[in-house]
């Protein structure tokens, strides 16, 4: 059996995952973290269910693709397939890499400076450890390129678009992509005549609409931090906010920024966690700042899928994906809450099943709006990508 490696690099922790693409299963998987540190370690699953973790003290990517390469013991790696998260406008599709990629991806570090820096070192590691097989970059930001001008150009001086291409890009584009087509395989209906909305809701979150297969609006835009409230960050402030806090806090642009993206959010809000399922347990307790903080996510996250309707002709179906959209029962019920409207009205039975039992369905029959919990997996979109240039001519 043929198998793809899938790699998605931070600064200190490479994400794994060996698949076999014809049947989307995966053999192995697994996650290094805190690299070149002393707390370096990987932890690995096999498909049998053994898994283990292994210290890796101060070991970078380079040691940790070797550690990979022992784990894997016989298995043929036919390609490695690379999420790297903006490709800006100059990369509309996934693509094979070659130096010109690699220059592309650095061009777009501005875009991204927290993400594609870490991307490349995964890239360039990667491909000193597997010279012989192709490589390939999924982009983030190439699903959203079907957007019209009209949702991706901010009002702002055009020139500042032409000469620096600071508009809207949007992200988790994978995700929304393999979600919608989920959808439709559930459906029983070609992704070309369906009218969608994706929520991709995890740590960070966005949502799209999806029109015939083809993204055509997102939140998400010149970088994650537009949008929706997220686990730390702010989504969507006054941009007049940077300069207030500027001023009152005596601090700079950078700090005001830091604050908005790593300090804010969920996190922010409560004063207690990011992590959905520790707020939600908080409500139950009667922790009053936990429940502001999940009132604001749902009540956003309803307004902006309103928004995003303005895209459409009408919403076959709502989709929730990701961490928090898989498996919060209440974020759900919350947002549908907010969504009267819409006529959406749940089936708390489902919905407690995360809708299991009927095709992802946790609205009821008579309801409105159609609303699917439709599980993501990033990882296997990127390794069906690297497959398909195999024996296909790469795509700019």
């Amino acid at each position: 059996m043929s198998f793809i490696l899938v790699i998605n690099c931070g600064s200190s922790s490479l994400k794994f995952s060996i698949i076999d693409p014809s049947s989307g299963e995966a053999e192995i998987q697994g996650l290094a973290e805190c690299l070149s540190s002393p707390d370096a370690r990987l932890k690995t699953k096999f498909s049998g269910g053994t898994s283990h973790e292994i210290p890796l003290p101060n070991a970078g990517h380079i040691e940790v693709l070797d550690e990979i390469l022992h784990e894997m013991g016989g298995l043929k790696i036919v390609g490695v397939g690379h999420r790297v998260v903006h490709g800006g406008e100059a990369f509309k599709d996934s693509v094979s890499i070659d130096a010109d990629v690699i220059q592309g991806i650095e061009d777009c570090r501005e875009l991204a400076p927290l993400h594609n820096p870490a991307n490349l070192i995964g890239i360039q590691a990667a491909m000193q450890k597997f010279s012989e097989v192709p490589h390939v970059a999924v982009f983030d930001t190439a699903f959203h390129q079907t957007m019209p001008p009209r949702a991706y150009l901010y009002a702002i001086p055009y020139r500042l678009y032409e000469q620096y291409k600071a508009r809207r890009y949007g992200f988790h584009g994978t995700s929304h992509h393999f979600v919608a087509e989920e959808a439709a395989r559930l459906l029983e209906r070609p992704i070309e005549e369906l009218h969608l909305i994706t929520a991709h809701l995890g740590n960070g979150c966005s949502a799209c609409s999806v029109r015939e297969g083809h993204s055509c609006d997102t939140t998400m835009g010149l970088t994650p931090l537009e949008g929706l409230v997220m686990g730390t960050r702010s989504g969507d402030v006054d941009p007049n906010l940077h300069d207030f806090l500027a001023r009152r806090l005596d601090n700079d642009l950078a700090g005001v920024t830091a604050i908005l993206n790593r300090e804010s959010g969920l996190l922010g809000l409560s004063g207690l966690s990011n992590d959905m399922r520790t707020l939600v347990q908080a409500v139950s307790e009667g922790n009053t700042r936990a429940g502001l903080a999940v009132e604001v996510f749902c009540y956003r996250l309803a307004k902006a899928i309103l928004g995003l309707s303005a895209a459409l002709d009408r919403i076959d179906a709502l989709i929730f994906t990701g961490g928090i959209g898989e498996n919060s029962s209440p974020v759900r019920a919350r947002t549908l809450s907010n969504l009267r409207v819409l006529g959406a009205k749940l089936d708390e039975g489902l919905n407690e099943q995360h809708g299991k039992s009927a095709a992802g369905r946790i609205t009821s029959q008579d309801s409105g709006l159609l609303a699917l919990v439709v599980p993501t997996n990033e990882e296997l979109v990127i390794a069906r990508e690297t497959a398909r240039f195999l024996t296909s001519t790469p795509v700019h």
